[in-house]
């Protein structure tokens, strides 16, 4: 290398650099937007126009607003509820489903991971699944946001293929001491599949949480609404909110309640990722890849 050059592959690195950079800034620069227009002093924002890249103050009122009452915290319980319930129920199922076609002394192991496999790949559309909802009396219901989507078959095959990797000495053993298929589910399968179980449950969790289509079609009363329902009708839809939606006399700009209401939504998912992301590779590469 001559004196006073740059080495070999310094300007290549260099561009790599600057265009993550601008990759990161294009996308950290919404999140502080909204940060920043949900907790800006009234008077700035109105000077912004609506957005704030940089707040001078600190102003909580929207928040305030939004946790005194009123739809959004009716919301945040439904969804908290609906998932919490619904991602338990949904590993449950796709648990027994999965370990009961993983055995391969079950008889009808393989007819039922062809039904499985059947509704992977075809979809019964949106009019019979709801007439199907409508006939079991689940319209405007909040078990209409768990049971239609209750099991993924995507992730049912993923936990069969983690428990047919768990050695078979350890479930015959069990067997020969006397242990029964539930004994040895839930004394030993279960106990070893933390790492996938954690990653399939943060999956149903992110369904569940993020999903508004279901309450869409199936909810007609708004105190029954999730999050991401409340999301779309007053940030997606830009529906202003009144006295009658938020049990307060004062309203914030309708700016920054639309910002804290993203921003509500978005925090419990935040929270839940960094506890659950050592299990993502372990989980779905050993639950992905057989031998």
């Amino acid at each position: 290398m001559v004196h006073g050059q740059p080495a070999p592959g310094m300007g290549e690195s260099a561009v790599k650099i600057l265009v993550l950079g601008v990759l990161c800034a294009l996308v950290i620069l919404p999140f502080v937007s909204v940060i920043s227009t949900s907790i800006a002093p009234r008077e700035q924002i109105s000077r912004a126009g609506g957005l704030v890249l940089l707040p001078r103050g600190i102003d909580l009122t929207a928040y305030q607003a939004l946790f005194s009452g009123g739809v959004v915290t009716r919301a945040l319980l439904v969804s908290v509820g609906v998932t919490v319930v619904g991602t338990a129920l949904s590993l449950f199922v796709s648990c027994l489903l999965a370990y009961a076609t993983s055995r391969p002394h079950f008889v009808l192991g393989r007819p039922i991971l062809l039904i499985v496999l059947i509704g992977m790949l075809f979809s019964p559309g949106i009019i019979p699944v709801y007439l199907m909802v409508k006939q079991t009396g689940l319209l405007n219901s909040l078990w209409s946001l768990i049971i239609p989507t209750m099991v993924s078959g995507f992730n049912v095959i993923v936990l069969r293929s983690f428990f047919q990797n768990i050695p078979d000495e350890l479930t015959e053993s069990a067997t020969i001491d006397g242990a029964g298929e539930w004994t040895v589910f839930s004394r030993i399968v279960m106990p070893l599949s933390k790492a996938v179980l954690a990653v399939i449950g943060l999956f149903y969790a992110v369904g569940y949480w993020n999903s508004f289509f279901t309450a869409l079609l199936y909810i007609d009363d708004a105190a029954k609404w999730p999050m991401q329902l409340v999301l779309r009708t007053y940030v997606v839809g830009d529906t202003a909110m009144g006295q009658a939606d938020l049990a307060t006399e004062f309203l914030p700009p309708q700016s920054s309640l639309q910002m804290a209401i993203l921003v509500v939504s978005m925090v419990p998912i935040l929270l839940v990722y960094p506890f659950l992301q050592k299990h993502f590779a372990q989980g779905v590469l050993t639950g992905a890849v057989k031998g």
